[in-house]
């Protein structure tokens, strides 16, 4: 199946990206020029709305419709924060995007804040991600001796300054309110809401908050217009989605294709390349690890936001983890609920206590002394998790091991009868 370029608009150019120059003659700021040009703030913020793009980050809420929450007579100054604390295991397009065409990404962020009437933007980037905060700090310094970031950008009256700052490495602060509080300085744990961000955000100010691949899409948007941008992927999906594909495949990577336009099969099969011979597909977390898995009854499944619910799960920020017939349901599942409990904030007792439990009685499975009665109980805990807590974190933690156990249950049920998993741990590609 073909790929479309948006975000990876400039993949196949053969200058470096992340030299200003090259970025300039490639096409670059393009969208910026004319939406100084041409464009009022308004006019923007309309293009973003009607394009129908939707967050990429995770929770898929159109992009357009989260910056018309901001209020328009505010009195404090408003902000846009880039959410690059890219942490969800399975996820790992940003990280390129940020390395290979950064001034993408900062002017997505300059428009952003043109169309709300912002001055000053913020780039929160995971602590891990040292090259592409090294990359980013030099595209930053090329955009303010170059006049696309400053006072006065390419001869107009708007002005707009961006700030990096790095994390130190928690998955909370992928969460947009801990996200806020780490970024003024405070222990990353979320808030509760209302207000949402659009109102009372960074410095209780008004705040739009997306992620990486969001941010990088508003270019094209802008230099290209909203209708053409509609007509690419579904009513309800518009626009391409970069999947980052890793696991029992043969070729992973991070692929931009347009959405609902080809199914997981042809993902799986004909892009990445299919399984090692003698095995196939059996499990797949399509969103990264925090989403319901999919078993190969749902191979067929059209990869848009609509699909993947009828399906039974999400698309979040499609990090999609492949699993073939080697691995281990039950020990995949312990891996998850480790990962939960150990990047629990500790702040809402469901989660703090809820995951821990999870956590342990998975073990005691794995570990060849679980009874049936702990499959129960495992049900039992999760249905005290969700729903009860601040934020999406336990939901996330729930939901891959819940749907695990009602999707694969025979797995645990062998797991529990003889003593061990019901097969080896996974294999390593290529063995």
């Amino acid at each position: 199946m073909p790929q479309r370029h948006i975000v990876y608009l400039h993949r196949e150019h053969p200058g470096d990206m992340a030299q200003l120059p090259e970025y300039v003659k490639a096409g670059g700021y393009n969208g910026l020029m004319k939406a100084l040009a041409d464009m009022e703030p308004d006019d923007v913020l309309y293009q973003l709305h009607r394009s129908g793009v939707r967050g990429r980050g995770g929770a898929g809420f159109p992009m357009g419709r989260k910056a018309s929450f901001l209020p328009k007579d505010s009195p404090r100054p408003a902000y846009v924060v880039c959410n690059a604390d890219e942490s969800e295991p399975g996820t790992f397009k940003d990280r390129e995007i940020m390395e290979f065409n950064p001034f993408q990404l900062l002017e997505g962020i300059v428009l952003a804040g043109y169309a709300i009437g912002s001055n000053h933007g913020y780039i929160y980037i995971r602590g891990e991600y040292e090259h592409q905060a090294r990359v980013l700090d030099r595209a930053i310094a090329q955009a303010y001796e170059g006049g696309y970031l400053g006072s006065g950008l390419l001869r107009s009256r708007f002005d707009f300054d961006i700030t990096l700052y790095r994390g130190a490495g928690a998955y909370i602060c992928g969460e947009e309110t801990g996200l806020l509080d780490s970024l003024e300085g405070k222990r990353g744990q979320p808030r509760l809401k209302p207000p949402f961000p659009a109102v009372a955000g960074l410095y209780a100010s008004p705040t739009l908050i997306n992620n990486v691949e969001t941010l990088t899409t508003v270019p094209v948007i802008v230099a290209k217009g909203a209708d053409w941008y509609a007509t690419l992927g579904t009513e309800k999906s518009t626009g391409t989605k970069v999947f980052s594909v890793s696991g029992h495949v043969m070729k992973p990577g991070n692929y931009e294709i347009v959405m609902g336009d080809t199914s997981l099969r042809e993902l799986l099969y004909d892009i990445c390349g299919g399984f090692r011979p003698g095995h196939d597909f059996k499990a797949c977390w399509i969103g990264g690890s925090s989403v319901p898995v999919l078993t190969a009854e749902h191979v067929d499944t059209r990869l848009d936001y609509e699909s993947c619910e009828t399906a039974g799960t999400y698309l979040g920020s499609a990090g999609c983890i492949v699993m073939d017939d080697s691995g281990c349901i039950v020990r995949s599942s312990l891996r998850l609920a480790h990962f939960y409990r150990h990047e629990s904030c500790g702040k809402c007792t469901p989660c703090r206590e809820g995951t821990m439990w999870m956590e342990k009685v998975l073990q005691r499975i794995v570990d060849g002394e679980g009874r049936m009665e702990d499959l129960e109980l495992l049900e039992s805990i999760m249905g005290r998790i969700s729903g009860r807590v601040l934020c999406a974190l336990a939901d996330g933690a729930v939901a891959p091991i819940e749907s695990a156990l009602r999707l694969f249950r025979d797995d645990f049920v062998h797991a529990v009868e003889h003593g061990s998993p019901a097969r080896e741990p996974m294999a390593p590609m290529g063995a």
